[in-house]
């Protein structure tokens, strides 16, 4: 009799628990909607504290991180390559901005995008079937390809870059060279990128290349082909890269070797991991610590140690922050909060 109770009770207990749990998920859903609308808020409110130019430069950045890490955080694949998407996306906007007057911002952004995305192809049929060290070795060597390639393309002016890009009217009416206007379309073009990528890291694709990421031989066995899907992850980052890049080059009106080099893929790892990698807000975070870092020491007597001085930070948040800044802070709020 009282084997018969505990059976009728276990279904309806584990019916209770089941429920418990989707109203935890529930409120943490709300809980991180509401903080993506104060984010979005704060962001709105941001160009008449600060300068807009700043605040544009570290949202394409942050956007360019957040690239970065999708392919680090959730696909495990370490590139040291993604400068060349990022300076793809800018020379092909800022070419044919500056050759063809009549063409609107944003067609030339997308332009921009579309040839990062296909070179981002091509890169990833050529390196996908590697792993670890050798992945990167090989996105670092294609990189630098692209990279003298564009010393010697005409279209790219060599060292001196692209200059004196024109802004443009958005959609033919919206005039971009007024600086609260283009601070606008920048931060809806890293909304967009954002939702993309949140999207992307929480949907049934995003789950199974968390799988990948942490047994790719179970993966494997389950019956997942694991190149087709990080293949995709590739490509993906590869395109909001370049997406990061066009942007840059309209805000700036220039497109230079710099974002070419290999010091930019250097630097985005460098935000990535400083922030925090497999996390959302990490790269954000980390993007907007080390531009403002730049920015100020920069404009100091310091200047010329900027890199020495990102470095040792750098080294310091990795022994003392092994997860990054956000990594770290979730951790806290998990243990204390939960």
């Amino acid at each position: 009799m009282a084997d018969s109770q505990s059976l009728s009770q276990t279904p309806s207990h584990a019916s209770s628990q089941a429920s418990a749990v989707l109203e935890r998920q529930r409120r943490a859903k709300i809980r991180r909607n509401l903080f993506y609308l104060a984010l979005v808020a704060v962001g709105l409110v941001a160009p008449f504290v600060a300068y807009p130019v700043f605040l544009m430069k570290v949202l394409c950045f942050a956007l360019f991180a957040s690239a970065f890490n999708l392919l680090l955080g959730y696909a495990g694949l370490l590139s040291f390559g993604h400068a060349a998407f990022l300076a793809t996306g800018g020379y092909i906007t800022g070419y044919l901005l500056a050759s063809y007057p009549g063409l609107t911002p944003e067609l030339g952004i997308i332009a921009g995008t579309l040839v990062a995305t296909a070179i981002g192809v091509v890169f990833g049929i050529l390196s996908i079937r590697r792993q670890g060290i050798y992945f990167a070795m090989v996105t670092l060597a294609l990189s630098q390809l692209v990279y003298f390639v564009y010393i010697q393309a005409p279209f790219t002016g060599g060292e001196d870059g692209l200059h004196g890009v024109p802004r443009g009217e958005l959609f033919g009416f919206i005039n971009l060279s007024n600086s609260l206007a283009m601070y606008y379309f920048v931060f809806a073009i890293f909304i967009f990128g954002f939702a993309v990528i949140q999207r992307t890291v929480h949907s049934p694709y995003g789950q199974v290349m968390k799988a990948i990421r942490e047994n790719e031989p179970r993966a494997v066995s389950l019956g997942y082909n694991t190149d087709a899907y990080k293949l995709v992850a590739f490509v993906l980052s590869a395109a909001l890269a370049g997406l990061a890049g066009s942007t840059k080059t309209v805000v700036f009106q220039l497109a230079s070797l710099t974002d070419a080099h290999w010091h930019m893929s250097g630097e985005v790892i460098l935000m990535t991991l400083l922030g925090g990698v497999g996390t959302l807000l990490g790269p954000i975070t980390g993007a907007g610590i080390v531009v403002s870092l730049q920015h100020v020491l920069g404009q100091s007597p310091l200047g010329n140690w900027v890199s020495v001085i990102l470095g040792v930070i750098f080294v310091v948040c990795v022994l003392s922050f092994r997860s990054g800044i956000i990594g770290e802070l979730a951790r806290m709020y998990n243990k204390n909060f939960k």
